[in-house]
C-alpha cells in the first residue's frame, strides 16, 4: 500500500478534487429518499400538491448537483489512475535499465513484463475505484444508517447487528482472498512466459512440428492460472451473497417491526426501504472494493519486489577518458547465479590495444561468458578484468560501455529505418559516416538494392532480412560507435566464407587501433588474428597464435582436424 499512496501524493490536487465531488455525488444520493419520504407523508396523504411539487423539484435539484458531481468525479477519478499508472510503469522502467543481467535472470523477463503490464493495472483500477466508489461505499453505508436510525430510532440495534456480521464477512473475505490472488498473479506469470517462449521460437516449433507440444505445455499453464483464478473468485462467490442474504434478511427484520413503529408513515417506510437498499449496495461495493485492494496489495507487493531490487553491480562515477583498448583478465573465475559449477575459472591472459584475440572452443565452453565479463554484463566471481590496467569495476559504465562495441550472437534490430537502427551506433554520425560503416560490413549492397534503400523499414528483430543481412547490420552498427574495443560474438556465423573475410578484412585495414575479441567456433574465422585463445570446459586449453597452437595445444589440432583436416594443416604449415 506505501506504493500506491507515495504514487497517490503526486497527485494530491485532483486526487482530492475527485474525493470531493464524489462526496457530493454521495450526501445527494442520501438525500433523495428523504424527500421521497416527505412528498409521500407530507404531500401525497395531505393532498397538497403544492408540497409535492416543492419537494419533487427540491428533488430534482439535488439530482442535478449529484450527476454534476458524478461527471466531474468521473473525469478526474480516470485521469488520475491512468497518470498514476504510467509513472509506476516508468519507474519499473527506469529500475529495470539499472539491474544488471544477473538480476533480470533472477527475476525473469515474463515476470518483469507481468508486473509492468497486469499488476500495475489492478494497481490503477485499485486507484480509479478509491475515488470512484471506496469512499462512497462509507459515507453511504454509515449515512444511510443513520438516517434510518433518525426515521425509526428503535432500529438501531438492527442496524449494529448487520454491520457488525458484515464486518466479519468482509474480513474473512480478505483474509481468504489475499494468498489466493498473489498465486493468481505467479500463475500469470508462468503463462506469459510460456507464451513468450512459443513465440520467439515459432520457427524452430514449426520446423519440427512441435505445435501439439507446446500446446500441451500452454494447455497446462493455462490451467493452473484457471485453477488459480478459480480458487480466488470462489472465495468472492461466497462471502458476496451472504453479505447480501444478512443485509435482505434486516429488511425483513425491520418491515416486521414497522407495523408497530411507523405505523401510518408510509414514506418513512418507504425510505428506510430505500435506505436498507442502499445499505446492501455499498456493503457489496465495500466488499468488491477490498477484493479489489487485495489484488492492488499483492500486484504492489509484486511491483516494490523490483523496486526494492539490489542491482549486483556497484556503479562508480569515476571517468575514463582516452583509453587505448587494452585488455587483461587476470585469473578470473565466473559462476552464474544458480549455478553449482563455474562457466570459466582461473582464466589469465592479455591483449595489447589494436590487437586482435581469436577466441575458439567447442560449444559451452565458455566463450561468450568470458567477452561478457569485459563490457560489465556479469562481474567476475573471482579475479580481475582489466582495460588499459584499470579495473572495470572502478570504471563509470558510461565510460566503460562508449568504449566497447558489442555485436552478440543472435543479431538484434529493432523495429524503425534501417537508417533508426544504425544510428544506434551514434545519433549523431553523419550520412557519409553511415555509409562508410555500412561498406565496412559488407551490408551496403544489399541495403542499396532496397527500394527504399537506407529507409527500409525493419519488422521487430529484422524479420524481413536473412540471417546474414542482420548480423551484417549489427557489425556495421558497432563500427558506426568507433569502438575501442570491439566483441564479435560469434556474429559472423551466419555469413558465407568469402563474406566473412571480407568483413573481417575490412575491420583489419579501416579500424587498425581498435582491439578485436573474435569469437568463433570455425577455425578459419580466427586463424589469422594475432592471438588466438582455446578453450574447453571454461578452462584455457592454449593460447598463440595459429602456428603457435597447432605444434603445442592438443585441443585446438582436434578443432582443426575435425574442421579442415590433417593433411590440410600439414600443408598450410608448409606454406605459411
Amino acid at each position: 500500500m506505501k506504493l500506491m499512496f507515495r504514487f497517490i501524493r503526486r497527485h494530491t490536487g485532483m486526487f482530492l478534487t475527485a474525493l470531493a465531488f464524489l462526496t457530493i455525488e454521495t450526501f445527494a444520493d442520501l438525500l433523495q429518499p428523504t424527500f421521497m419520504s416527505y412528498i409521500v407523508d407530507k404531500g401525497v396523504k395531505a393532498g397538497d400538491t403544492a408540497t409535492v411539487l416543492r419537494y419533487g423539484g427540491i428533488m430534482l435539484c439535488i439530482a442535478a448537483v449529484g450527476a454534476v458531481g458524478a461527471v466531474v468525479r468521473n473525469i478526474y477519478a480516470s485521469k488520475t489512475s491512468q497518470l498514476i499508472g504510467k509513472e509506476i510503469r516508468l519507474t519499473i522502467y527506469e529500475k529495470v535499465q539499472t539491474l544488471s543481467f544477473e538480476n533480470i535472470d533472477r527475476l525473469q523477463p515474463s515476470a518483469i513484463i507481468t508486473r509492468i503490464t497486469n499488476d500495475v493495472t489492478q494497481i490503477q483500477n485499485f486507484i480509479n475505484g478509491i475515488m470512484r466508489i471506496m469512499l462512497k461505499a462509507p459515507i453511504t453505508c454509515i449515512g444511510a444508517n443513520i438516517l434510518i436510525i433518525i426515521q425509526v430510532p428503535k432500529l438501531f440495534p438492527l442496524m449494529l447487528l448487520i454491520l457488525c456480521v458484515a464486518a466479519v464477512l468482509i474480513y474473512c473475505n480478505m483474509k481468504l482472498g489475499y494468498p489466493r490472488f498473489g498465486t493468481m498473479q505467479k500463475k500469470l506469470d508462468k503463462l506469459n512466459g510460456t507464451s513468450r517462449e512459443f513465440l520467439s521460437a515459432i520457427r524452430v516449433v514449426k520446423a519440427f512440428r512441435a505445435e501439439k507440444q507446446e500446446q500441451e505445455k500452454f494447455e497446462e499453464a493455462a490451467g493452473e492460472f484457471a485453477h488459480a483464478g478459480i480458487s480466488a473468485m470462489r472465495v468472492m462467490a461466497v462471502f458476496g451473497p451472504l453479505i447480501n442474504l444478512t443485509v435482505n434478511m434486516g429488511i425483513i427484520v425491520m418491515l416486521w417491526l414497522s407495523g408497530s413503529q411507523v405505523t401510518g408513515e408510509i414514506g418513512k417506510l418507504m425510505a428506510c426501504v430505500n435506505y436498507m437498499t442502499q445499505v446492501s449496495f455499498s456493503l457489496a461495493m465495500v466488499s468488491n472494493i477490498l477484493n479489489s485492494a487485495v489484488r492492488a496489495t499483492a500486484s504492489s507487493a509484486r511491483v516494490q519486489e523490483i523496486l526494492d531490487e539490489v542491482p549486483a553491480q556497484t556503479e562508480v562515477d569515476t571517468l575514463c577518458e582516452n583509453l587505448q583498448g587494452s585488455v587483461t583478465i587476470e585469473n578470473v573465475t565466473f559462476t552464474y547465479a544458480g549455478s553449482s559449477r563455474p562457466a570459466i575459472e582461473g582464466v589469465s591472459f592479455t591483449v595489447k590495444a589494436g590487437e586482435t584475440l581469436g577466441i575458439i572452443g567447442p560449444t559451452g565452453s565458455g566463450k561468450s561468458t568470458l567477452t561478457n565479463l569485459v563490457p560489465r554484463f556479469y562481474d567476475a566471481t573471482e579475479g580481475v578484468v582489466k582495460i588499459d590496467g584499470m579495473d572495470v569495476t572502478k570504471m563509470s559504465m558510461d565510460s566503460l560501455r562508449s568504449a566497447i562495441g558489442v555485436v552478440p550472437q543472435k543479431a538484434l534490430l529493432f523495429s524503425g529505418s534501417i537508417m533508426q537502427n544504425l544510428r544506434w551506433g551514434d545519433k549523431e554520425a553523419s550520412d557519409e559516416e553511415i555509409y562508410k560503416a555500412a561498406e565496412s560490413a559488407c551490408a551496403a549492397s544489399f541495403i542499396e538494392g532496397f527500394p527504399d534503400g537506407y529507409e527500409t523499414d525493419l519488422g521487430q528483430g529484422g524479420v524481413n532480412l536473412s540471417g546474414g543481412q542482420k548480423q551484417r547490420l549489427s557489425i556495421a552498427r558497432a563500427l558506426l560507435k568507433k569502438p575501442k574495443i570491439l566483441i564479435l560474438d560469434d556474429s559472423t556465423s551466419a555469413l558465407d566464407a568469402t563474406t566473412e573475410s571480407k568483413v573481417l578484412q575490412n575491420i583489419r585495414e579501416q579500424a587498425r587501433d581498435i582491439t578485436v575479441l573474435l569469437v568463433s567456433q570455425r577455425i578459419s574465422t580466427v586463424m589469422r588474428a594475432d592471438h588466438i585463445l582455446c578453450m574447453e570446459d571454461g578452462c584455457i586449453k592454449g593460447f598463440g597464435s595459429h602456428e603457435q597452437l597447432l605444434a603445442g595445444c592438443e585441443a585446438y589440432k582436434a578443432i582443426y582436424k575435425s574442421q579442415i583436416g590433417e593433411e590440410s594443416g600439414k600443408a598450410g604449415i608448409e606454406n605459411e
